[in-house]
């Protein structure tokens, strides 16, 4: 699959390669600010792309995850499908059902596997946060995130450029 979606975007401008890799629930703007920042695009750019990419399907999971996953619960393969899903987000959310808003903004700012906008949408849709402030939550988390990544990634590149400068 991961050569389909390389297949795909090979050719595209580096811009929209930063918006679709951003909009990805396993890449989200983690995997995206660094490709960019390799394939030479400007910091600013990247960034704005980036919080662009990964705020496009947020609104459309807040509405829609539970109303579809409700619906195709009564399908066997898909209730097995979000069963698996709904838990184990609930593993790794258990500072959002404590702190609601603020523990969304945590989830969703940790640049970790299995943490994100996607997620932060699931668990909001879990722990029923209001949609306003579940926006808001998981908007704040990705702009802490993009910061956090691009630091990271500009530190990076720094450390490698003087390791093989010496």
């Amino acid at each position: 699959m991961v050569e389909k979606i390389l297949e795909f975007l090979n050719g595209l401008p580096a811009e929209v390669v930063t918006i679709i890799i951003s909009a990805l629930p396993v890449s989200e703007l983690r995997g995206a600010i660094p490709l960019a920042i390799a394939m030479k695009q400007p910091v600013l750019k990247t960034l704005l792309l980036a919080y662009l990419g990964n705020m496009l399907p947020v609104i459309p999971l807040l509405a829609l995850l539970e109303p579809v996953s409700n619906r195709l619960r009564h399908i066997p393969l898909w209730r097995r499908f979000f069963d698996w899903l709904f838990e184990r987000t609930k593993k790794r959310a258990e500072v959002v059902q404590r702190y609601e808003s603020l523990g969304l903004i945590l989830l969703v700012a940790i640049p970790l596997p299995a943490t994100g906008a996607w997620t932060g949408c699931i668990a909001a849709s879990l722990f029923k946060i209001r949609f306003k402030y579940a926006l808001f939550s998981i908007f704040i988390g990705v702009l802490i995130a993009g910061i956090v990544v691009t630091l990271l990634t500009l530190m990076g590149i720094k450390l490698i450029d003087t390791s093989f400068v010496s």
